[in-house]
């Protein structure tokens, strides 16, 4: 990195940095020949672009780039240099000290992490030239402008470290280049920002002696120091879990013992801001009552029962008030729980803290709180801000409202050194998080973060922020009520007009106009619609599936996106063993891995190449060519005596270098306890009959010591000897045999081994326990064997696995296991090491595991989330896997659930999301199905994307971080076994199994409630538009109004009888054949589209022309067979017959909008049945009943007027299975329109 040091700082004329790939400028700012690739991406990228954008623009398209570039046809090495371009003739020197700080944040990002590309073998890995000049981008960048500074301020040392590598280019092999620029960037850190106190923070341990060297070498490029900067740097809110107390002291300028100075909590306090959780607007009773009346098919109902009012007509208006008074009770009800997430939040604030200041304890505001601060904790107090833990004294703290354990967590003052700054709230051990309580004990804490900087601050501020967004159905229907409005408005004036044009009075046909207007007016769609949902969600708690929130019923049949959890959801949620490769290339695979049960389950061997001719071609052999002899794998016995020897020390090794235990619960059921990878190989030590028990008991192995693992040498070391108690039996090792047990990360272990160990002839009749201490089976490791081993590991870890690597060694005494141990260095017991073997682990995908009997059918039957992936994406459903495993595991499970394929194969990392602005990720196209490493705000700037896309999305999550991407999604899903409380009430749905299969299920629902609304709005239009067309054509034809077909109290009692029961019966219906074979419809699509507004237009034209038919021909000859056929009320009486019996066979023709009825079955639906003879029931009594017929103006009907309706109804069949047949072959050929949409603040909008 040339311009961090001095005496390159003035010319431009020498290479401007110090990797292989170079852009060499000479004193007229000339670019030196490039590759013809280069030239242009430059010309493209930049010298265009110069004097036309900003700077902000140029950088914001290189940082776009690195996400895109494999896309664009471009190399990651030419990204870079077009950065490199823009800073060196754009900004060096004083040009630019100034950029946007979320660009700088995202470019900042994109370099880190390019900066870890390495190549070569486990052994000797070494940065690549891109990283190179990554790094060397990182360093001109921290020392040129100030918000790019501001931002590596806001980074933990252990993210820095992990990030920046600086090991990795202070090695031996490394060039001196990179180890200038190593120390250099080294000192701008530590020099430049506060919160880096110490350079052994950003470099591994074991590496410290070699930057050690280096600093004396290059003490100027150390100690060279930047400009001052105009910016004050405060300490940026962090949990700082993997600093010591001591160091906390000092960057925030505060003491343990006499807290802050109050001549500092003022700036402190301004620049932080108060410590409040962000408070949602309140919503009062009242308007949340008066949203529901406000809604437009109340609206309608309630103008509808004015009206009925005024015309004399009570018992009418009454039952439309009742249909107002349900609906507003139901919308009010679910409105209010949907605002307990915010209650629950605001609930949580701590109005009172006790602090440290200026030497004194006192207890002021906690609003008042600012980081640096001392708390004091004691039993029963509440945490008023994020703390780190400096004092504690049997400290144990509730953390429910976060992690949903209700058993209080043990603290301690112990730094955690860990890869990631970014811990679950339950494992930070030396935290405190505001709003839990001291259950038991006292402590102090030093406060690091504050207001919407907290754990809960920032859920808070992210679920307040979200608007509420109305449901598609919601929208639909209200839409739908807008059309109904302008229709009845239109008939009232229509029917007056002609009735009066006609003779007659027009107070009468006001009245008539009115009713028909009414009889427009679904009055039973809101209960219909409520009633539906409610049914819906009694199937969907039946199916695990609990619904919080009606409309959502409804919404989860819309979506187009499903954004998933892997772990839990996707997959079992526990660790399964896949396989174990050993040195002497045999290959086992285990069924039932994930099973506690020992006696469920087996290992399999797997004949592959032999280890001589894997070597010779380790690509090819690396894995590629396993799959079919895991078809073919052959079950392994488990005794010792006939096992692989091989597998038996595999084994040994995985379940005596391990803490995990399976016990049984006073119910008797099996329970794992400690870490699931742990768990994972004791359980498969198990099934394979070498369980630890074994090895103690029966073999006599006693463990003497061990050195727990840390994520700097990534590994786990156990000593253990043979007890002499155990000599009777020939299962045992020689007596003060002593071992050590090694597990790990390949790489780690690796480079602790001399040795392998083959297979040999000359000892095949060794059994496995002398076989283990001759010195005669290892071999010397060799770079060939380095080179396969790596193509083995890369492999496993492409199909997903966790891959940890086995190793040993054997001890000359048990002196020598005690005298390591009395070292306390693991250097002296992980050393000169044997390599065993790859063992690979997974946490499977949710497989129907039942009735199988052997590995394959264990390997084939991968049915259940694989079928359900399947359905949705039959249904038009993408599904999304979000998770925060690595990129390789979430990778394979995709492909292995048909996530992920030929179409779908984009996968991006939570920190290319974090690089990509909120337009540039919805722009991405194709869309990622995986998402991998991510952060609950990664998830929340997913949903937003998605939807900007014009999705409807379905997200679920289990942790209290995920609750602002579930609320803000059109459909929230929390987890009901892993979900925590906040998120539970932020979502709407919430599932009691964790099973995604059970989300496809609720769609299938969803589904359903739609169609069968839409069908109930068909039959209803139809049946009153028959009414509506027979009034107009006889209004129209010169009747008088005494001689119309019916009278008002007809209207009203077929309304009741016709329009109620059936309508209600048809919310039951049953499964359209097709209902996940077709896409979801446009959010934006109302409720009725191009086939149902003809099949509404074509039944209410035959359910008019027959009755009217009737009536009209009744006096003349041609019914001189009907008794009293010219009698008007006879007649009306006839019609009213035809078309009520019509209107309720219609009911059976609506089961399908396209289905004949002799597919759908008129029996499948009971309530239908029921409702038809209840109907049909009335409208008898109505007829034959003396007085109610009366009441009703209706006369007895003879037999002869049943044959005219039995020939009605059949025309009426015809006409309708002739229509649903040119439905049927029209729609492959018809396609509904579709909308690119819009989300506003209320739902979506067309655009």
């Amino acid at each position: 990195m040339a311009t961090l040091h001095p005496e390159n700082q003035e010319s431009p004329s020498v290479s401007v940095f110090n990797s292989t790939a170079k852009i060499n400028i000479s004193q007229d700012n000339e670019i030196a020949p490039l590759s013809s690739s280069n030239q242009e991406y430059l010309e493209l990228r930049s010298v265009k672009i110069d004097g036309r954008v900003s700077i902000e623009h140029q950088i914001e398209i290189h940082v776009n780039d690195l996400i895109s570039f494999e896309e664009q046809d471009i190399s990651l090495l030419d990204v870079l240099q077009g950065l490199k371009y823009v800073m060196d003739y754009r900004i060096k020197g004083g040009k630019m000290k100034r950029l946007e700080a979320d660009l700088m944040k995202r470019l900042l990002e994109g370099l880190l992490q390019n900066i870890g590309h390495v190549e070569g073998s486990l052994l000797r890995r070494r940065p690549t030239e891109e990283a190179d000049l990554a790094f060397t981008l990182f360093g001109e960048f921290l020392q040129e402008v100030e918000q790019f500074l501001s931002a590596v301020s806001r980074f933990s040392a252990v993210d820095l470290r992990h990030s920046l590598k600086i090991h990795r280019r202070t090695q031996p092999w490394s060039t001196d280049e990179q180890k200038e620029d190593a120390i250099s960037i080294l000192g701008l850190l530590i020099h430049n920002i506060p919160r880096f106190t110490d350079w052994k923070e950003l470099v591994k341990e074991s590496e410290w002696n070699d930057v050690e060297k280096l600093l004396e070498k290059y003490g100027d490029q150390f100690n060279m120091k930047m400009p001052p900067s105009d910016e004050i740097l405060f300490p940026p809110p962090a949990l700082y879990f993997e600093k010591a107390v001591d160091k906390l002291e000092k960057m925030f300028s505060t003491n343990l013992q006499t807290g802050l100075s109050s001549s500092l909590t003022s700036a402190l306090l301004e620049h932080y801001g108060p410590n409040k959780i962000p408070e949602p607007p309140k919503a009062s009773i009242l308007k949340m009552f008066w949203t529901q009346i406000s809604d437009y098919m109340v609206i309608i109902l309630i103008i509808a029962a004015s009206i009925e009012f005024g015309l004399g007509d009570p018992k009418n208006a009454i039952v439309l008030l009742a249909v107002v008074v349900l609906n507003t009770i139901i919308g009010f009800s679910q409105e209010y729980k949907a605002s307990s997430a915010m209650e629950a939040l605001m609930s949580l604030s701590v109005p009172q803290a006790i602090v440290i200041r200026d030497g004194k304890q006192e207890k002021i505001d906690s609003s008042l709180l600012v980081p640096g601060d001392i708390v004091v904790l004691d039993e029963g107090d509440a945490i008023p801000a994020d703390l780190r833990l400096s004092e504690v004294s049997q400290l144990e703290i509730v953390e429910a409202i976060l992690t949903g354990e209700s058993v209080p967590v043990s603290k301690t003052t112990e730094p955690i050194k860990v890869r990631t700054s970014k811990l679950n709230a339950g494992d930070c051990k030396c935290s405190a998080f505001m709003s839990t309580v001291v259950a038991k004990g006292r402590g102090k804490g030093i406060v690091v973060r504050t207001g919407d900087e907290t754990e809960i601050g920032r859920i808070s501020k992210a679920i307040v922020s979200t608007p509420h967004v109305k449901t598609p159905i919601q929208i639909k229907l209200n839409r739908l009520g807008l059309w109904l409005v302008a229709i009845a408005m239109f008939l009232v004036v229509l029917i007056v007009i002609i009735g009066v044009a006609r003779g007659n009075g027009w107070v009468e046909m006001f009245k008539i106009g009115v009713s028909l207007a009414v009889s427009v007016i679904p009055e039973g769609l809101v209960v219909v619609v409520t009633l539906t949902m409610a049914l819906g969600v009694r199937r969907m708690a039946q199916a695990n599936a609990v619904v919080r929130k009606l409309p959502s019923v409804e919404t989860l049949g819309a979506v187009t996106v499903i954004c998933s959890d892997k772990t839990g959801t996707l997959t079992e949620g526990k660790m399964g063993t896949a396989e174990l490769w050993t040195a002497e290339n045999s290959l086992f695979t285990f069924s039932h891995s994930t099973s506690l049960d020992p006696a469920i389950g087996s290992a399999f061997k797997c004949l592959i190449a032999t280890l001589e001719e894997s070597l010779q071609h380790p690509k090819v052999h690396s894995g590629n060519l396993d799959v079919e002899s895991k078809r073919n794998a052959i079950e392994v016995d488990k005794n010792v005596e006939k096992a692989p020897r091989h597998l038996v020390l595999g084994m040994m090794i995985a379940t005596l270098c391990n803490n995990a235990s399976i016990t049984k619960d006073e119910e008797g059921n099996l329970k794992p306890i400690g870490d699931p990878t742990e768990v994972a190989m004791v359980v498969v030590a198990q099934k394979c009959g070498f369980s630890r028990e074994y090895f103690h008991d029966t073999v006599g192995l006693s463990k003497i010591g061990e050195f727990p693992f840390d994520s700097e040498r990534k590994l786990m070391s156990v000593i253990y000897d043979q007890s002499d108690s155990h000599s009777t039996t020939s299962a045992r090792f020689a007596s003060r045999s002593t071992f050590v047990f090694v597990k790990g990360a390949p790489e780690g272990v690796l480079t602790k081994c001399t040795t392998y160990i083959p297979s040999k002839l000359a000892l095949q009749e060794l059994n496995f326990f002398e076989f283990v201490v001759n010195k005669n089976v290892v071999e010397p490791m060799n770079d060939d064997f380095i080179t396969y081993v790596s193509e083995r590991a890369g492999h496993m870890a492409s199909q997903g696995l966790r891959v940890l690597a086995l190793a040993m060694r054997v001890l000359e005494s048990p002196e020598e296991g005690n005298s390591i141990l009395d070292t306390k260095n693991c250097v002296l017991a992980e050393m000169n090491l044997i390599f065993v073997g790859l063992i690979g682990l997974i946490d499977p995908p949710k497989y129907n595991l039942a009735n199988l009997e052997n590995l394959s059918s264990y390997v084939l039957s991968r049915t259940g989330v694989r079928e359900a992936v399947s359905s949705c994406k039959q249904a038009g459903i993408k599904v999304v896997m979000i998770t925060g495993d690595h990129i390789a595991t979430a990778s394979a499970i995709a492909r292995d659930l048909g996530i992920m394929d030929s179409t779908d194969s984009r996968s991006l990392k939570g920190y290319e999301v974090d690089l990509l602005s909120d337009d540039a990720l919805a722009e991405l196209s194709p869309f990622p199905v995986v998402f991998a490493r991510v952060s609950p705000d990664n998830k929340l700037k997913i949903v937003r994307a998605l939807q900007k896309k014009g999705n409807i999305v379905a997200m679920t999550g289990d942790g209290v971080n995920d609750a602002p991407a579930i609320k803000n999604a059109d459909v929230g899903i929390a987890m009901g076994i892993s979900g925590t409380e906040i998120t539970k009430q932020a979502a709407d749905i919430v599932l009691a199994d964790d099973n995604f299969t059970t989300i496809v299920e609720a769609v299938k629902e969803g589904r359903r409630v739609f169609d069968n609304i839409v069908k109930f709005v068909v039959y209803l239009l139809s049946c009153n538009s028959a009414e509506i067309w027979l009034f107009l054509f006889t209004a129209a034809l010169g009747y008088k109004e005494e001689e119309f077909p019916f009278t008002v109290i007809m209207i009203l009692w077929a309304n009741i009888i016709a329009d109620v029961p059936p309508a209600l019966s048809i919310g039951v219906e049953g499964y359209e054949k097709d209902i996940m074979d077709r896409p979801p419809r446009p959010p934006n699509q109302g409720v009725l589209t191009l086939f149902p507004i003809i099949a509404i237009f074509v039944q209410g034209l035959v359910m008019m022309s027959l009755p009217l038919t009737v009536y009209v021909l009744s006096p003349t000859p041609f019914f001189s067979w009907f008794p009293n056929n010219t009698v008007v009320n006879h007649r009306q009486s006839l019609a009213f017959l035809v078309l009520t019996i019509m209107q309720l066979v219609q009911s059976f023709l609506s089961k399908s909008t396209e289905e004949s009825v002799f597919t759908t079955g008129i029996f499948g639906n009971r309530w239908m049945v029921y409702a038809f003879v209840l109907s049909f029931g009335f409208l008898l009594a109505g007829f034959y009943i003396p007085g109610l017929n009366h009441f009703l103006e209706l006369e007895p009907m003879g037999w002869q007027a049943w044959v005219i309706t039995i020939v009605s109804v059949l025309i009426q069949l015809v006409i309708v299975e002739i229509l649903k047949l040119i439905f049927r072959l029209a729609k492959p050929h018809v396609r509904e329109p579709s909308f690119r949409l819009r989300r506003g603040r209320t739902g979506y909008n067309r655009a």
